[in-house]
């Protein structure tokens, strides 16, 4: 099982990017996906969380209104729409792929994780 996040690059502050993250070697279309991201010198956090079929979504306040999560199980595939970057959203952004239907904010319940894309906001 292989994720292969994207996307990720040096934009301004204010601008957008659009990350991707596709699964092979199984199909997750009955899972919960994630994306976390760890800034330098910090931990891993939560960024935002789907459920199997898009129905549940929750987003970290820090991005509440930024950020847009999306998938297309039929390209085993989740999207994470960044706009209204800031500084502090540099950082590495990694997608997960979580035990059950839907796994909320918690890191224990995702089970496959990518290597992470590195998004850079310049002021």
């Amino acid at each position: 099982v292989q994720l292969q996040a994207s996307g990720g690059g040096v934009v301004q502050a204010g601008g957008s990017l659009r990350l991707s993250c596709a699964a092979s070697g199984r199909t997750f279309s009955a899972n919960g996906m994630g994306w976390f991201r760890q800034a330098p010198g910090k931990e891993r956090e939560f960024v935002v969380s789907i459920s199997w079929n898009g129905g549940s979504i929750v987003y970290a306040d820090s991005v509440k209104g930024r950020f847009t999560v999306s998938r297309d199980n039929a390209k085993n595939t989740v999207y994470l729409q960044m706009n209204s970057l800031k500084p502090e959203d540099t950082a590495v952004y990694f997608c997960a792929v979580g035990l059950s239907a839907y796994s909320g904010r918690d890191q224990s319940r995702y089970r496959y994780w990518g290597r992470g894309t590195l998004v850079t906001v310049s002021s």
